[in-house]
This record gives structure tokens, sequence and C-alpha cells, in this order.
């Protein structure tokens, strides 16, 4: 019988498995070089603290800090203002309201101020709603802005060196080939920066 993990360990895994960079591709421009557009790109103060704690409910501290200690709200903006088509910006930006109006419907305040416990329930509610959303949406549809969310904020976080060297276990690359390496149940993942994942 396996024992179960963590959020935080699933998601290390995930990165490490599907390799981060290839995180949210789908919805970005080749190499950030859109086109002009017609769509407001712009986030508020007031948004970038929302996204911050999103990313820091989707990683959040543990022994290892959480997502909002890399600035994860700013750089969700930016990567979503600099690199996302119209339609994936649209949706991401239209996620910032459904998540704050989810929020105080079911619990009568903002997301910020919502303790982390229900934070967690709600958006594990509304992950639920984005993979139903991925089984079924058509091909020309964008992703379901949490998935983007999602995305960006494991993007962010497990590219950056709090997640390479704290959350992962960092081997600097090039290095010494060591086929013999000691494991102990229950220790990080590595990270390698060369690694390719196919």
């Amino acid at each position: 019988m396996t024992s179960p993990i963590t959020r935080r360990e699933a998601l290390a895994r995930l990165a490490a498995i599907t390799g981060a960079v290839a995180i949210g591709a789908e919805a970005f421009v080749a190499g950030c070089s859109r086109a002009p557009s017609a769509v407001p790109r712009t986030f508020s103060a007031g948004d970038v603290a929302l996204l911050d704690e999103i990313g820091d409910t989707i990683i959040p501290a543990t022994d290892t800090p959480g997502a909002k200690s890399i600035g994860i709200g700013a750089l969700m903006a930016t990567l979503a203002t600099d690199c996302y088509e119209d339609d994936a910006f649209a949706s991401f930006r239209r996620g910032l309201d459904a998540v704050e109006s989810a929020c105080r419907a079911k619990y009568g305040t903002s997301f910020v101020q919502t303790p982390a416990a229900q934070r967690t329930a709600l958006l594990n509610e509304i992950d639920a709603e984005q993979r139903e959303h991925g089984r079924t949406r058509e091909r020309d549809e964008p992703p379901h802005y949490f998935r983007l969310m999602k995305e960006l904020t494991l993007l962010g976080y497990f590219s950056s060196e709090v997640g390479c060297t704290q959350a992962l276990r960092y081997v600097e690359s090039p290095g010494a080939y060591h086929g013999d390496v000691p494991y102990a149940k229950g220790d990080r993942i590595w990270f390698n920066p060369t690694r390719r994942v196919s």
C-alpha cells in the first residue's frame, strides 16, 4: 500500500515529470511576441494581491516557502499580459472576477480575507469545474481560467530559485555523473535543468 502524498509533493512531481517549461504552452504565443491587441491588458495592485493569494493557496508555505514568497501574483500578471493570446488572456482576466465573486457568494468575504481552509475548499471546487471544462471544451475554445492560473503558478514557482533549490533538490548541470545516489523515503525529488522529458 502506498502512502498518500501532499499537494506540494504532487505538484513537484508533476513539474519534474512534465518539465516546467511545457506548462502553459497551449495558451502562450511563441516566444511571447504577440501582435498588438485591442484587449486592454492591465492588472491593478489589488489584482496582483489576489493572484498572490490564489498562487499561495495552490502552493502554500510548508517547510518550504509558498508561491507568494516569490511574488507569484506579479509574475502571473506579467506572463498573462505579455504572452497570452487574446482569448486566453480574456479567460484569465475574467477568472479573477469569477474567483472573487464565487468567494463572496460562498463565504461573504473577499478571497484575500478568507481563511486558508475555505480558500482551498473553494479552489478545489473551481478545479473540479475546470477539469470538467477540459473534458468538454471545443478545440478553439480557450482553456478554463483556473487551469491557466494553476499552470502559471507551477511554472513560476518551480522555475524560481526558491522552487528549484528549496522545494526541489537542485543539481547544477553540467556536473559529474553519480550513478548511485543514496535515496531515503520522503526525500525531495531532484531538479535537473537539462533533463528532457519526451
